[in-house]
């Protein structure tokens, strides 16, 4: 880990050098291992840097002891996101462990609004990300503010590695020209479906209302404790589409499914419906697989709110709050696979675990 630690000493500084008296490497470094030790603002990164100087000495040089929160956040505004994203990169294939595996890898993308960094000036980031079925962000792209995410998610599509694996996204994603991409990257997909495809989702629901054709597909279904009560997902998958008018639009598409979630709590249930097409061929459990993994990616979205409170911080520059972001997703990578105890902890106690002893814990993990 201390060798990655070292790609930041690769940093372009575009500051005036003769001004400069905190390095930028020593800056970024100081706001990773902050995030770690429970710092989720510039005033209590500041403090967390004062508060272990000596400690951080042992990996960073500090020439000038630990820089003010203002001259932290004014610096951080200027570091390229790339190369952050470089350095995330770097740490995620450390730390992923299954690389290597021959399964198809589930990537849910979805996007995310920074809601503290807007105003009524500005609209506030929305970054849409890319998370894995083990709970790794692999990559982010910010939306420009005059576009959306369907702009956005080719981009990053385009960033990753996604060659053999499981593209899943929300409904807004379910574009033709995004499902060219995906296949043009030698990627499966598995795609939502809503009233935003034209005649699409309506054809699909049709198929799947016909009780007779239902009888027909391929079917499984899980039950177990959630939400406080029972919850009964059962999913259906054909590949009998060719009356589908629109299936030469969409390339490489082979199959539609259903998932209907059935919540029993008290007595009362609560049925939910939803369709999907997909590049998959006929195989009911794998398509059920990519369903459930694109949840990875909103309860990761959760993270960053509970955990890191990322909503709460109101830095308004947008790169500046941009970089964090990225760091927030690499410091909660490396919490998912850190163990802090004997016991098993949740993220937020890992976080505050690091922060009762940094010099420890910091330490573990750049042994890592």
């Amino acid at each position: 880990m201390q060798e990655t630690i070292k790609y930041l000493e690769e940093v372009k500084d575009i500051r005036q050098e003769k001004k400069v008296k905190h390095k930028m490497s020593d800056i970024i470094a100081l706001v990773f291992f902050a995030m770690l030790a429970n710092a989720n603002e510039w005033v209590e990164i500041e403090i967390f840097g004062k508060e272990h100087n000596k400690f951080l000495q042992k990996y960073l040089e500090l020439p000038n002891g630990i820089p003010s929160h203002d001259t932290i956040q004014r610096v951080f505004a200027m570091v390229s996101p790339e190369f952050l994203q470089r350095f995330q990169e770097l740490w995620n294939e450390m730390l992923n462990s299954d690389e290597g595996e021959k399964v198809k890898k589930i990537l849910a993308i979805d996007g995310k609004t920074q809601c503290g960094n807007g105003n009524k000036n500005q609209k506030a980031n929305h970054i849409v990300s890319a998370v894995d079925e083990n709970g790794f962000c692999l990559g982010e792209k910010r939306v420009n503010e005059k576009s959306n995410e369907i702009t956005a998610i080719p981009e990053l599509i385009d960033d990753l590695n996604v060659k053999g694996h499981i593209i899943t996204t929300d409904a807004m994603g379910t574009q033709i020209e995004i499902v060219k991409k995906i296949r043009k990257k030698h990627a499966d997909y598995v795609l939502a479906l809503k009233g935003n495809q034209g005649t699409l989702h309506e054809e699909v629901k049709q198929y799947f209302d016909d009780s007779e054709l239902l009888a027909q597909c391929e079917y499984t279904k899980t039950m177990e404790k959630a939400r406080g009560g029972i919850e009964k997902r059962e999913y259906w998958q054909t590949d009998d589409i060719g009356w589908l008018e629109q299936k030469k639009d969409w390339s490489g598409l082979k199959s539609i499914a259903m998932i209907r979630n059935t919540i029993t709590k008290n007595d009362v249930e609560t049925i939910e419906i939803r369709y999907f097409i997909s590049s998959l061929e006929l195989n009911v459990n794998e398509i059920a697989r990519a369903i459930r993994g694109h949840w990875m990616v909103e309860s990761y979205h959760w993270h960053l709110d509970v955990t890191f409170r990322e909503d709460d911080n109101h830095t308004l520059e947008k790169q500046a709050s941009f970089n964090l972001n990225i760091i927030r997703k690499l410091a909660l990578n490396v919490l998912k696979i850190y163990e802090a105890g004997k016991k098993p902890m949740s993220l937020k106690l890992k976080r505050f675990a690091i922060c009762t002893n940094p010099e420890n814990h910091l330490e573990n993990i750049m042994n890592l």
